[in-house]
């Protein structure tokens, strides 16, 4: 009898034992923390999105240039290639569409015809190649300061969050006069928890952006090759009229 009434009884300065699990800390959170590693769990599974969107339209775009590039070299007209194309499906096709477009426009006013008006033309067509690139290039590169944002100010919110769980710990320690490790340890690993979170949002996003940023400028520098080879096609082509 007397066994049982001893293991019945809660030793003083003794404390109830605490769920440590990733979940149990999170219920034990307070509004503040709950709502700042929510907000960050919704940011990464946003971010995981992008990620996925974004590899798989630049491999895409990639194949796509590949398998145009093939055609424009293959071509021997570019008018032919040019009527092929009803609609651009990639930003290297609308390139050459817009650059055609006033190539187009300057032949049927007859500007090929005279020294001053060819120089004119291939300056025209310059421009539109140019502001094309830039165009199609914003499009692509959508998102990718959400993702930058997300790598800088996602581990600060989760310190935040660890910050004001400590905050909330030392007062509840000083409100129970209990220093003991297992009154001290649920609300610090509780606090840190919110900067685990903000680690795992920023983390996979620091690492994407750098990727993803190198994989846009290389295409970026393929679209730019591309238009210089269309000019000195164009050149080649006035030079033979």
């Amino acid at each position: 009898m007397e066994p049982q009434i001893i293991d019945q009884v809660q030793l003083a300065g003794s404390v109830a034992p605490t769920d440590l699990s990733i979940l149990g800390l999170f219920g034990h959170a307070d509004m503040v923390g709950k709502a700042v590693m929510i907000g960050l769990l919704i940011v990464s599974v946003f971010t995981w999105g992008i990620i996925f969107d974004k590899v798989n339209k630049i491999s895409r775009l990639k194949s796509r240039a590949t398998y145009f590039e093939e055609r424009f070299w293959s071509s021997g007209s570019l008018d032919g290639l040019y009527d092929k194309i009803r609609r651009p499906a990639d930003p290297m096709q609308a390139v050459f569409v817009s650059g055609m477009k006033e190539w187009r426009n300057a032949t049927e006013k007859g500007m090929l015809s005279t020294s001053q008006g060819r120089v004119s033309v291939q300056s025209r067509i310059d421009r539109m190649l140019q502001v094309t690139i830039g165009r199609e290039m914003a499009l692509i590169e959508t998102w990718m300061t959400f993702l930058a944002s997300v790598s800088s100010v996602a581990p600060f919110i989760g310190l935040f969050g660890t910050v004001w769980g400590i905050m909330r710990s030392f007062v509840g320690i000083a409100q129970a006069g209990n220093t003991s490790l297992a009154v001290v340890a649920p609300g610090i690993a509780e606090a840190l928890l919110a900067t685990a979170v903000g680690l795992v949002a920023a983390i996979p996003a620091t690492a994407a952006y750098n990727k993803l940023s190198t994989e846009i400028g290389r295409y970026g520098a393929r679209l730019e090759n591309f238009a210089n080879d269309f000019i000195a096609t164009l050149s080649r082509n006035l030079e033979d009229q």
